[in-house]
């Protein structure tokens, strides 16, 4: 069920079973969760990114950022691959900037390099949970997690 790939010398493993309780409140105000309304697949990212965007400043801000994942449902334990339950050891955010795109030539093995103005450069960031085991570590996205907390509620 999961799927891996690799960046610059490290692993990433993602098993998507987060089995942790999905408790909301429904008929009135107290309904909080968000659902990704978007029917394009390129709504649905601007979406989530805009939402992860909105997550990560909250982060940043909380006094307390154990307390505000736990608000937020990131669990603090999933189930690895192997059995054995994984614990959440670390958040870690990363900025990146694009200043350019690089696509395939045609009938060439070079690539047609296009960097960006500098008012198109933008600033993105991702967050990444890091869960382990005595075996195992996954590193997982808030993307992915958000994506399937929000795909999961979208039944109701």
């Amino acid at each position: 069920m999961g799927q891996s790939h690799s960046h610059r010398g490290h692993h990433h493993h993602y098993d998507h079973d987060h089995a942790h309780p999905h408790d909301h409140n429904h008929g009135g105000p107290d309904h909080l969760h968000s659902h990704v309304h978007g029917t394009s697949a390129s709504e649905r990212a601007e979406e989530l990114q805009t939402l992860s965007a909105s997550f990560i400043d909250g982060f940043r801000q909380a006094e307390d950022k154990t307390s505000y994942l736990r608000i937020a449902g990131i669990p603090f334990q999933k189930e690895g691959a192997d059995g054995l339950m994984q614990h959440l050891v670390d958040a870690q955010i990363v900025s990146n900037w694009q200043i350019g795109t690089a696509s395939p030539a045609f009938a060439s093995r070079e690539l047609v390099y296009m960097p960006f103005p500098g008012a198109m450069v933008e600033q993105r960031e991702t967050m990444t949970f890091t869960y382990v085991s005595l075996t195992e570590r996954a590193d997982i996205d808030l993307l992915t997690l958000l994506s399937h907390r929000l795909e999961a509620g979208a039944g109701e």
